[in-house]
């Protein structure tokens, strides 16, 4: 992906920077440094803004710095334990042990990172020309990706300022705490602004995959919706993917994360990485800034514990975070869950029947299970430059299966529980389980589908908590009611935004 290191904190001019090399879709004219008053106003300088917000979403959930919001969405749940050595990336550890406190690097680094995505998408909403219809499919994606981005923010943070003009003065900069009611309804006034002037993912070109579409933004309304608890609005916006033709389930499981099923038929958005700068340990940029996926390495199964040398598995080493947890391990287990099982997690009996070794069974945060999903494979990677520095995995922030799940779960709680079992089902049918039958507890079959279905893919901690289901899971593992559902106000927030102050932080920190 053509990487694009825009600074723009709040502020009344865009200033892009676009480097060199590509994916073919993100092959965009390099536009330099401009004004508010010369940028914006052709096609060519929309789409070089936009491919920016893209680049800083990029950057958001895999940088070199390690702060990524796909691993710290993912950290709390019970699926999850962070891994590598205890004192490694200690603010990482600090999540998964619900011990962060407002001063958490990686919690700045993502609010940072959510309010230049916004910042980028206020300049193309309120400056960019709208004279034409790819213009205004253009102004809508930035309001669907603003809105994508107030949905990550209120569900992290609860209410969070809202700014949707960026300011010319100093003293505009300052904005206060909005409930977390007004801040879902930004997020549903983006998304419903967006979805009429946004094209069909098959009108896309292949080069032009990666971009949001009507069926995205349609999903990741619905999702609001349901987080919100608006059950039937959601089901009128799901129902929308479901009945579009534009998607479906890979017919196998485990494809759904592999690079030939990249913008799939079951991928609605993707997070794009690249392994076309061939980065070497001199070369790849540790402070942030680069086109591959160095998160997934970061994620890899580590080799103090797990000997590859002998495994017939086509898998690497990586350096040990993310590690499944034995309550995902046996939930596979219970449920004769063999498909989808063999897909996220593999016991050490399964490992070591490969030829793989455990080189240490007591290892920090290791219980018996290397993850499968998102696993560290050579494929993924490039056949130049050093393997470790290049994977190409792209992070799939909605795909299908969520849709129908969620589908189902509005259904439910729309008192539609036949249709539930209906979308429900669909799912099951893919793993070769037995459908639920009517009758059922629809609602325990739903949460019990979304934890194997959806494991390691930023969604158990935080259905828990909507589900107010967290301190029944998660006590044992340090999660404090009316304190852990949120992450911190960050305190340089706090310290630098003269309209919040110590009262307005999240209870507990």
């Amino acid at each position: 992906m053509k990487y694009i290191n825009s600074k723009i904190l709040i502020t009344g001019i865009l200033l892009v920077f676009l480097s060199s090399c590509s994916k073919d879709f993100l092959d965009v004219k390099p536009v330099g440094r401009l004004t508010s008053d010369s940028f914006l106003k052709t096609n060519e300088q929309v789409k070089s803004a936009l491919i920016g917000v893209y680049a800083t979403i990029q950057y958001n959930y895999s940088n070199g710095a390690w702060a990524s919001v796909f691993f710290m969405k993912n950290l709390p749940g019970d699926d999850v334990l962070c891994g590598s050595s205890e004192g490694d990336q200690p603010e990482y550890q600090r999540i998964d042990d619900f011990t962060m406190t407002a001063n958490n690097k990686k919690i700045e680094s993502i609010w940072s990172n959510f309010y230049k995505t916004i910042s980028q998408c206020n300049t193309i909403i309120n400056q960019a020309a709208t004279d034409t219809p790819e213009e205004k499919g253009m102004v809508a994606e930035a309001k669907a990706l603003r809105g994508m981005t107030y949905f990550d923010l209120v569900t992290i943070f609860g209410g969070v300022p809202i700014m949707t003009v960026n300011p010319g003065d100093p003293s505009e900069y300052s904005k206060p705490r909005a409930t977390e009611d007004e801040v879902y309804a930004q997020v549903f006034k983006d998304f419903t602004e967006a979805i009429p002037d946004l094209p069909l993912k098959s009108q896309y070109s292949a080069a032009d995959k990666f971009r949001m579409s009507k069926g995205a933004a349609q999903a990741f309304l619905g999702k609001a919706y349901v987080y919100h608890k608006d059950y039937d609005k959601a089901v009128k916006q799901l129902e929308a993917v479901i009945n579009s033709g534009e998607y479906a389930l890979e017919p196998k499981f485990a494809d759904v994360w592999t690079k030939k099923s990249e913008f799939g038929q079951e991928s609605l958005f993707e997070v794009s990485y690249t392994s076309v700068e061939s980065y070497d340990w001199g070369t790849f940029p540790w402070g942030g800034g680069n086109q591959s996926n160095i998160e997934c390495q970061l994620e890899g199964p580590r080799s103090d514990i797990f000997d590859l040398s002998h495994s017939t598995l086509n898998v690497v080493n990586g350096w040990g975070f993310n590690n499944p947890s034995a309550k995902i391990g046996h939930a596979f287990e219970a449920a004769h869950d063999s498909i989808r099982g063999a897909a996220t997690v593999m016991s050490a009996a399964d490992f070591e029947a490969t030829g793989g070794v455990i080189k240490a069974p007591h290892f920090h945060d290791y219980e018996g299970y290397m993850r499968m999903k998102y696993v560290t494979r050579k494929s993924e990677s490039s056949t130049s430059g050093v393997m470790e520095l290049n994977y190409t995995t792209n992070w799939r922030l909605m795909r299908y299966a969520d849709v129908l799940l969620l589908a189902a779960e509005a259904y439910h709680f729309s008192g539609n529980d036949a249709q539930a079992l209906v979308e429900l089902n669909k799912v099951r049918a893919r793993a070769k389980l037995a459908p639920v039958v009517a009758g059922a507890d629809v609602f325990a079959a739903i949460v019990h589908e979304r934890e194997l279905e959806l494991a390691f893919e930023a969604s158990r901690f935080w259905d828990l908590v909507r589900w107010n289901m967290a301190a029944d899971e998660l006590s044992d593992i340090g999660f404090v009611a009316g304190k852990n559902e949120h992450f911190p106000i960050p305190q340089n927030e706090i310290i630098a935004n003269d309209s919040i102050s110590q009262t307005d932080q999240n209870p507990g920190y």
